[in-house]
């Protein structure tokens, strides 16, 4: 799919990699509706894209809205009359395997996974009517491999990664000029590590938590050691003109916790992590 005159639908459009990449597909020539929970970074993403000549609107919502979601393909359709891809990007993290709540669990899971669904339920239809159209997944590493001290977004992301490979399948038993990519991105200096500024109130204590504390530091070193959103934006639109489904950041880091699972799965030792604990357990 070329870019130029399309119209692509972002959502977590208003920072990070889904910013990242609708300057990528404004350079482009295509049209953007920029979707958001966070209401003021949103206004102001729109007004930069804008001032730089894009063609662009805001709609503010959670994903894990299904009706919100919905919303979003009809701003895009009143606005542009047309939709010709979807990146279901917007994503938040937290939550150690053990011990963290269940609405914590189903915080993340609600935005990771039925952001995705209501996505796919939102749009993949109108691509199929259309015979054209491209939906991207944001997954991560952690959907290819478990890490500890971060249960429900590894969990969140494997679903993604199995959801993506299920809608390939799908998609190709068609026939229609329909297609999907899964990104996979290993460390990228967004916000991911600064999900609790969406979080719902009641759950911000669950931060105080020494362990929780401890693994967020580790998850802020590794942010900010990370690649560029450009970088990722770009892949992006180089795997939605090729057609191609994967798009793995660090391709020898992907390819290589893969084998170490296979090795695994055939007896092999479990590649393991260092301990995770508070400096003066």
């Amino acid at each position: 799919m070329e870019l130029k005159g399309k119209t692509a639908v972002i959502t977590g459009g208003a920072s990070g990699i889904g910013l990242a990449t609708a300057k990528r597909f404004a350079a482009s020539g295509a049209n953007l509706v920029l979707g958001d929970i966070e209401e003021a970074p949103l206004a102001a993403a729109v007004k930069d894209l804008t001032d730089q000549g894009a063609r662009v609107i805001g709609v503010a919502g959670d994903v894990a809205l299904e009706s919100d979601v919905f919303a979003m393909r009809d701003a895009a359709l009143a606005e542009f009359g047309a939709v010709h891809l979807v990146f279901n990007n917007a994503g938040v993290g937290g939550g150690l395997t053990i011990g963290t709540p269940k609405k914590i669990w189903d915080w993340v899971l609600g935005v990771n996974v039925d952001g995705v669904i209501n996505g796919v339920n939102a749009f993949v239809p109108l691509f199929l009517e259309q015979d054209e159209g491209h939906v991207v997944n944001t997954a991560s590493e952690a959907g290819l491999v478990g890490v500890p001290g971060s249960g429900p977004y590894c969990a969140s992301k494997f679903a993604v990664v199995g959801l993506s490979e299920a809608l390939f399948q799908e998609l190709a038993l068609t026939g229609k000029n329909v297609h999907v990519t899964v990104l996979c991105p290993n460390f990228v200096r967004t916000r991911i590590n600064e999900s609790q500024r969406n979080m719902p109130s009641e759950l911000v204590s669950y931060l105080e938590d020494p362990i929780a504390q401890e693994v967020k530091k580790l998850a802020d070193a590794a942010v900010n050691s990370g690649i560029d959103p450009a970088d990722v934006a770009q892949m992006v639109e180089d795997a939605v003109v090729a057609n191609r489904f994967w798009i793995l950041t660090n391709e020898h880091s992907a390819t290589r916790i893969t084998e170490q699972r296979l090795e695994w799965m055939r007896g092999g030792r479990p590649p393991m992590a260092k301990r995770m604990a508070p400096k003066d357990a």
